[in-house]
């Protein structure tokens, strides 16, 4: 399967100066957050691909106006092609925005994917907006990942994460396209486009009864988390 990653900023490429040999050979697009609902259409008008989508902190506009045509995975499993995704968007909470959470509330969002995780004997791709903590984030608040994302690595074992949120223009010294995790995972940052290709051969290959057991009691928090779907 071929994947188009896109994420933060809008590509001229993919926008003003399309041609359709640009996305040749694509099988999905998958978007990490903060891009236009205009820009999203856009793709899947034009390609008549699948283009799947998590909200960033910046999509506020997505509550009102979803991006017409396209598949919203967050919080949710879908697959493709055999190919399974799930999404987690938002960032940490700086601020009162909609898509913005505190690591509880994060943690919370995972618990409440769990059931469908283990329905779906795992995931082979994770979608997020926001990168793990101290696994390609930054250090000021705003940019830091969630630690719960690293944890999800560790007992879920997705084959590849996609993220945005941090980008290549600001040229600190942890950007990385790619990376693998201490896990094994194949870690991408999707800033502005990327495509690669995801060998079938890759997919999460955990038994479900393994996956149960690692899942079994993880993500809880002390106090129950308004997160609403």
């Amino acid at each position: 399967m071929k994947i188009l990653a896109v994420s933060d900023d809008e590509s001229k490429a993919l926008w003003d100066y399309y041609t359709p040999d640009r996305v040749k050979d694509v099988d999905v697009i998958v978007s990490c957050g903060d891009l236009r609902a205009e820009y999203l259409e856009f793709l899947v008008t034009m390609t008549g691909l699948p283009v799947l989508y998590v909200p960033g902190n910046h999509d506020k506009q997505y509550a009102e106006r979803p991006p017409e045509g396209c598949i919203n995975i967050d919080g949710k499993v879908v697959t493709i092609d055999g190919i399974r995704f799930v999404g987690f968007g938002g960032s940490r909470k700086y601020s009162n925005g909609k898509y913005m959470y505190t690591e509880d509330q994060m943690r919370t969002k995972i618990c409440k994917a769990k059931p469908k995780i283990i329905k779906n004997g795992g995931v082979d791709i994770l979608v997020t907006h926001a990168a793990c903590r101290d696994f390609g984030d930054m250090e000021d608040y705003a940019h830091r990942g969630f630690d719960c994302f690293n944890e999800f690595l560790e007992r879920v074992h997705p084959s590849v994460m996609l993220h945005g949120h941090v980008h290549a223009s600001y040229r600190h010294r942890n950007f990385k396209r790619e990376n693998i995790h201490p896990t094994g995972t194949k870690v991408i940052n999707c800033y502005e486009r990327y495509i690669f290709d995801f060998d079938p051969a890759e997919k999460n290959r955990i038994k479900k009864k393994e996956l149960s057991k690692n899942l079994r009691g993880a993500f809880w928090t002390v106090y129950p988390q308004n997160i609403k779907d």
